[in-house]
């Protein structure tokens, strides 16, 4: 729940100045670090010594393909240009996600179709891509070296996204100690691959995406709408995704957490809020204390404090204790930084007046100072449970919400302006 004010000047370079990671290498490790832990995890909920939350497992996993979707155009079905349609399909698929983890029970039909027939229409038609494509694996066999072995990866990683995406369909093909085991040769794959991918993007930096861009049936000035190429950067597309997300938590609170007419996981709650904000990490360097360089340091902090938000969704109850006040800490910090370094510039300049005006409009300074009270209020509450009365939370998280959205629209229609 958090937002850097100086987002707009400085998160693009924090995409090109950092380490040589690329977005893609960071979604496979995330991915891969998912994997790991349920493998890893799945040994003890077998023996029943810890519970299983199955809905948040498959609404996170969702989440984050959605993502991928969104920040890369990478679908089951190959990888496209970022169009609206695209857009929009990837935020549908993160709000079944967000309500899956939130509510148990409500979509476990749904995200067990969605997570199975993403892994196995994924899986084989990127198998079948990766073999018929002139460009892909008969290309990149010929070439010693990395390319051979980004060809191993990927068929080792479609063929386990196969395995996992059947046996999610049909639980009973197999045993959970086996799942387990090909969950955690699945993330291993994972990280094999975003190894690979990482090495391609170092040695051919021409081409840091090793897949080519498909023949999408629309470019960036087609005439319908739908299907028109998204200008919209990846930091304001980070943004518009965490407002809808707490917009939808906003309003799922109220029947939730304050009636108490539907049931509420607080723990996947806390979980999915942790993993996005370490993904905003990862993949823009925005830290609650400002944006920094993507640095190997940065990312595998990331990893880790993601890892934490995965296993708080997979096991309800494990993690509470710990990242009820991470979060908390977390929004305190960053709530604080950020009204510190919006509201500080403008107190020293009423003292002493610059040359040039604040770049700031007046607007966006309202909204990112509420944004930041809001980020603040939500980190109190958050360490100081019942602070705050239980009526007042679903406010606080839909007014952060809106407010979000609200920046994201002025940062879309900014470069238009100028």
């Amino acid at each position: 729940m958090t937002h850097d004010t100086q987002q707009n000047q400085t998160s693009g370079l924090a995409m090109s100045n950092g380490s040589e990671l690329t977005l893609e290498t960071i979604i496979y490790l995330a991915f891969g670090i998912f994997m790991l832990l349920l493998g890893a995890l799945l040994f003890w909920i077998n023996t029943g010594a810890l519970p299983y939350n199955k809905d948040s497992t498959y609404g996170l996993l969702l989440v984050i393909v959605s993502y991928q979707v969104i920040m890369l155009g990478k679908t089951p079905l190959g990888e496209f240009r970022r169009s609206w349609l695209l857009m929009i399909i990837g935020i549908c698929t993160a709000i079944i996600g967000t309500v899956a983890c939130l509510v148990p029970g409500l979509l476990s039909g749904v995200v067990t179709i969605l997570i199975s027939g993403i892994m196995i229409i994924g899986g084989v038609t990127l198998l079948l891509q990766l073999v018929f494509d002139k460009e892909k694996a008969r290309r990149w066999i010929a070439v010693p070296g990395i390319l051979q072995q980004l060809t191993v990866a990927c068929v080792f990683v479609y063929l386990m996204e196969i395995i996992v995406g059947v046996i999610t369909l049909f639980p009973t093909l197999t045993t959970t100690p086996l799942t387990a085991v090909l969950c955690i040769i699945f993330g291993i794959s994972l990280f094999y691959l975003a190894w690979c991918i990482q090495k391609v993007a170092i040695t051919y930096p021409q081409n840091a995406t090793p897949v080519p861009e498909s023949t999408g049936t629309a470019d960036a000035k087609s005439g319908n709408l739908l299907l028109r190429e998204v200008s919209i950067s990846t930091s304001t597309m980070f943004l518009l995704l965490m407002a809808i997300i707490n917009i939808l938590m906003g309003f799922l609170l109220v029947p939730t957490a304050v009636l108490r007419i539907i049931p509420l996981s607080t723990d996947s709650q806390f979980g999915l809020l942790l993993v996005i904000m370490t993904l905003q990490i990862m993949v823009l360097g925005e830290t609650p204390v400002g944006v920094r360089n993507r640095t190997w340091l940065l990312i595998i902090a990331g990893l880790f404090f993601a890892g934490f938000g995965m296993v708080s969704c997979f096991i309800p109850g494990l993690l509470s204790g710990i990242i009820v006040p991470l979060l908390g800490i977390w929004n305190l910090i960053a709530g604080g930084y950020g009204l510190v370094t919006l509201l500080l510039p403008i107190v020293q300049g009423i003292r002493h007046p610059p040359a040039e005006p604040n770049p700031l409009p007046s607007f966006i300074i309202i909204i990112l100072s509420g944004v930041f009270i809001m980020t603040i209020m939500f980190g109190v509450n958050l360490l100081f449970h019942g602070f705050l009365p239980e009526l007042i939370i679903p406010g606080i998280v839909l007014v952060l919400g809106f407010l979000l959205a609200g920046l994201a629209f002025f940062q879309t229609i900014e470069p238009a302006e100028e």
